[in-house]
């Protein structure tokens, strides 16, 4: 591996610099614990040119502090603890076999966040081209270590962490293919936040890992920036419709939206170029045309500027 360069192998592609952008559809749990919904987002990444779709995982005893556990809390399903309302909205073995089918026949890369090392062993059971850790998680090395050893890539955001935390939670698992994302964990998050300098700095820091973007923002032109700025692989929530019920649907892009998205990451891709400064072919009949040159034209003399009309 290039150290200046480096790549990670994400199923049967490379991502890294130099390579096609990786654009992945965060769904997470915008499909509101409805395998039908679920498969309708699928659809419309897959339609939208998404690369990867995301999901995420936890096992809602480990992951939600017992003392909410009992809080009661208004839902699509009526008011029920919030522990059952995250057993309502958590996708077991039926449904992630269902989505992983439908991935397959469509010819679409599926994996998802785990939340603690059980969702690490459920996850596996489905061969993922990677796992991702949240940036909630990035401080939890005991779930790092636990991705680490799968032997898989791993995605890891770094929003809400300091420099510091980022520092350790890569040095818990090392560059060796890791994909880090510079991230803002603001829902949706204003542009001005967005820091996208910090894929720079990361880059900088880090040099043995591939460094992309995962944003909560609202718009498309700064995800675009970021590609422009180096970002090798891009994460972005989808959603039906942004007005739908739940935590992440008003940070998300919808259809239209995401389309819109990648058709501008791949124009920026493509107009970034290999930096190498040419006249190119279509460049020639402009040039022949509109260029004046001393002494190309029989005929034409170029006209000596008067003193007085010389610009001082």
């Amino acid at each position: 591996m290039n150290a200046k360069h480096p790549r990670v192998k994400f199923g049967r592609r490379w991502v890294g610099v130099g390579e096609r952008v990786l654009v992945i559809a965060e769904i997470g749990i915008n499909h509101n614990g409805e395998l039908d919904l679920a498969r309708r987002l699928i659809d419309g990444a897959h339609a939208a040119g998404a690369d990867a779709v995301k999901f995420q995982k936890r096992t809602p005893e480990l992951c939600v502090p017992r003392e909410q556990w009992h809080l009661v809390r208004d839902t699509p399903w009526g008011r029920m603890t919030y522990i059952d309302y995250r057993h309502r909205m958590e996708f077991g073995t039926r449904e992630f076999e269902a989505i992983d089918r439908h991935c397959r026949a469509l010819d679409l890369p599926w994996f998802a966040s785990a939340w603690d090392e059980p969702s690490v062993r459920f996850l596996e059971a489905f061969d993922p081209p990677a796992h991702k850790a949240a940036s909630a998680s990035l401080t939890d090395h005991e779930l790092l270590l636990a991705l680490r050893r799968t032997g898989r890539p791993i995605l890891l955001s770094t929003g809400m962490s300091t420099m510091a935390e980022v520092e350790e939670a890569v040095s818990a698992v090392g560059t060796r293919e890791l994909l880090l994302a510079h991230s803002e964990s603001t829902y949706p998050c204003p542009a001005e936040q967005l820091n996208l300098r910090c894929l720079a700095t990361l880059r900088d820091r880090f040099p043995g890992a591939v460094i992309g973007y995962s944003g909560h923002e609202q718009g498309l032109a700064t995800t675009c920036a970021a590609v422009a700025l180096g970002a090798a692989h891009v994460e972005r929530h989808l959603t039906l419709d942004r007005s739908l019920w739940g935590s992440d649907h008003a940070a998300s892009l919808d259809l239209p939206a995401f389309a819109q998205l990648v058709a501008g990451i791949r124009d920026v891709e493509a107009a970034l170029g290999d930096g190498v400064k040419r006249v190119s072919a279509s460049e020639l009949r402009a040039m022949a045309k509109l260029r004046r040159v001393r002494g190309d034209r029989p005929g034409l003399e170029v006209q000596a500027v008067p003193a007085a009309m010389r610009l001082a």
